[in-house]
């Protein structure tokens, strides 16, 4: 049995052991380079054996990358519904059902016949004269089942596609129903995609140097600082707190942070926006996630439930210019192949004298 969820989030230890042996294949490299101006010939042998046993190590250890487990011909992993699923290799005609998932699954190698309805993701490579079959909470079973795809991908904590599962499955339609929340599961992601449609090179390039690149920014942030941050995430109609059990709060816990939406253990997330509490505790930093396309009934939102009132401005990130809009394309949405990007965007505010 594959594990669960839980487990599969410790096993970033293993993509950091497969970075090294990498590297460690690099130098090998360099050696038998060396050595090929020297007199002799049989060190140069074992170093290539050497370099060989690396090589086969690393794709023993890239077949098993975050619970996902690789033959020749399937692909198999616990699903965000807790089910072990086996899917076939290369399939010809593939339904991606959450919009979040196209740029990615076209990205890693795969191709569609039909798609969810997004206005975004129709300005994509490889999405133009796809087929669509309803709105994110609106799919038509009916047009996905005449289509006869070989696969479909779906959010599985996206109740309306949650239900569609068994349906598929009954019409003997393989299904990936995904869960993404946190930087792991973007990597997990990834490593499903690319086996699926056998791209181990794009496994190399949109994951693996994306987690190089994210650990060589978290390992330089000062560990003697803990900036207190406090995350509003703010629609038209409501204002909210979230907490390190979200994408941003992961990034910013990564950060070395404290987000008092988790001060003594009492949690904020998604609940509704307290302003005694934002006073009480006086954070460094306001970081907004705006949802929903009309920015300006989000700004008057945050206005009227925040702003409007006389102790906002004694608060110490609005007095030292620490209230940040945050881009939409990098920390509503997911960031995917730009986390880099967006944990160094990220740092650059918190601790501007280390990253410049």
């Amino acid at each position: 049995m594959l594990s669960s969820k839980k487990k599969i989030k410790k096993s970033g230890l293993l993509i950091t052991l497969i970075l090294i042996t990498i590297l460690l294949g690099g130098c090998s490299k360099d050696l038998g380079s060396i050595n090929e101006k020297g007199p002799g010939g049989e060190e140069k042998e074992t170093l290539i054996e050497e370099e060989t046993l690396i090589e086969e190590e690393t794709l023993v250890e890239a077949e098993s990358a975050y619970g996902v487990e690789i033959t020749k011909d399937k692909v198999s992993f616990v699903d965000g519904s807790g089910k072990e699923v086996h899917i076939n290799k290369n399939p010809k005609r593939t339904i991606v059902l959450f919009a979040s998932y196209i740029d990615l699954w076209l990205r890693n190698g795969g191709d569609l016949i039909a798609m969810v309805e997004d206005k975004t993701a129709e300005s994509l490579p490889g999405t133009q004269g796809v087929e669509t079959v309803g709105k994110t909470g609106a799919i038509s079973l009916e047009k996905i089942i005449s289509l006869e795809p070989d696969l479909v991908i779906l959010s599985s904590n996206t109740s309306s596609q949650a239900e569609l599962i068994e349906s598929l499955r009954q019409n003997n339609i393989e299904v990936l129903a995904l869960d993404y929340t946190f930087k792991e599961d973007y990597y997990q992601t990834v490593r499903l995609f690319t086996a699926i449609n056998d791209r181990e090179d794009l496994y190399k390039e949109n994951a693996l140097l994306i987690i190089e690149g994210v650990e060589e920014i978290i390992n330089k942030v000062p560990k003697d600082i803990s900036p207190k941050v406090f995350i509003m995430f703010a629609s038209s109609k409501s204002i909210k707190s979230r907490g390190s059990g979200t994408t941003l709060g992961q990034m910013l816990k990564d950060l070395n942070t404290i987000n008092i939406a988790d001060i003594d253990n009492v949690t904020l997330e998604d609940k509704g926006f307290s302003m005694e509490a934002l006073i009480g505790e006086d954070p460094d930093f306001i970081f907004v996630q705006r949802m929903g396309s009309d920015n300006e009934a989000v700004l008057d939102r945050i206005k009227q439930d925040a702003q409007s009132n006389p102790a906002w401005a004694s608060l110490s990130a609005v007095k030292n210019d620490r209230y940040i809009l945050l881009p939409k394309d990098l920390y509503t949405y997911k960031a995917n192949h730009r986390y880099p990007e967006a944990y160094e965007e990220l740092a650059k505010i918190l601790y501007p004298n280390t990253f410049k």
